[in-house]
Formats: C-alpha cells, structure tokens, sequence
C-alpha cells in the first residue's frame, strides 16, 4: 500500500468513527431532549422500585453506551463494510430506532405499556445486534454485552 494509499484508508477510517459517534450521540441527544419534557415532573410521580437508581446516573450511564455502541458499529463496518455486514449494520440501525422511540413512547407520550411492549422488543435487538457483532469481531461484540445488560436492567425499571 502506498503512503497516500494509507492516508486515504487513515482518514476513511477517522471519518468513519466521527460518523458513527455522531449518529450514535444524536441519538442520545434527541432521546435525552425527549426525557428533558418530563423527568422533572411526570417521571417524579411515578411509584418506583427500591432499586431504581438516583436520576444523575443515567446520564453518564447512557451516554457511555451510547459512544460503546458508535464504536463497536465502526468496527464492525471498518473490517467488514456495509454489504457483507448488512444484517449486524441492519440489527445496529434498528436498536438505535427502538432506542430512541422508547424515549418518545415513555417520556414523551407517557405511554408506560407501550413502553414496556417496545423495551422488549429492544432487548431482543439488542441481544441479536450483540450476537451478529460478536460473531464479526469479538471486540465489536463485547460493548454491547453491557448495554444488553443496562437494556435488561431498564426493561424491569420499565
């Protein structure tokens, strides 16, 4: 490979991680503007469990899966590409979706059931993206073994 051949495969490989973070964070930033509309108000009326954690830990929480999942997706897609990781780029487009639509369904419409129906599904694309990720690349899978956990956690807080 020529210099400028690396340079070229360099700044590929840069820009494609600022893509997958930017993705991956506005995502958080658009769920989180969600949340903003009610947990000072509605979400503090609501009859919680024991466990649930204090409010200031989900930001950070959520946050660092957030760029765990950018960076796992751009390593997938750096060693394998679009095409022939489609269906684990598909899976990873997919839990963003239902990630952010549980924002909107609980904190935005305050739909706790439907919620619920939603955060199940997510769980179930969360553990498939894990598996299709893990099979491409072991360090790819491995950030999504705790958002899968941080999932499972979320769906009993639900």
């Amino acid at each position: 490979m020529s210099t400028s051949d690396h340079a070229r495969s360099r700044a590929r490989d840069i820009l494609g991680l600022i893509g997958f973070l930017a993705l991956c964070l506005g995502v958080s930033a658009v769920g989180g503007a969600v949340t903003a509309t009610s947990v000072g108000g509605w979400y503090q009326t609501l009859h919680k469990p024991s466990f649930n954690p204090p409010d200031w830990v989900f930001a950070p929480v959520w946050t660092t899966l957030f760029v765990m999942m950018a960076v796992a997706g751009w390593l997938v897609w750096r060693a394998h590409g679009l095409r022939a990781a489609r269906v684990a780029m598909i899976l990873f487009g997919t839990q963003l979706a239902l990630n952010l639509a549980w924002s909107f369904l609980f904190f935005g419409l305050r739909s706790i059931g439907a919620a619920l129906v939603e955060v199940v599904v997510l769980l179930a694309v969360i553990v498939a993206t894990t598996a299709a990720f893990w099979r491409r690349d072991r360090l790819a899978g491995f950030p999504f073994v705790p958002y899968a956990a941080w999932g499972a956690f979320a769906t009993l807080l639900n």
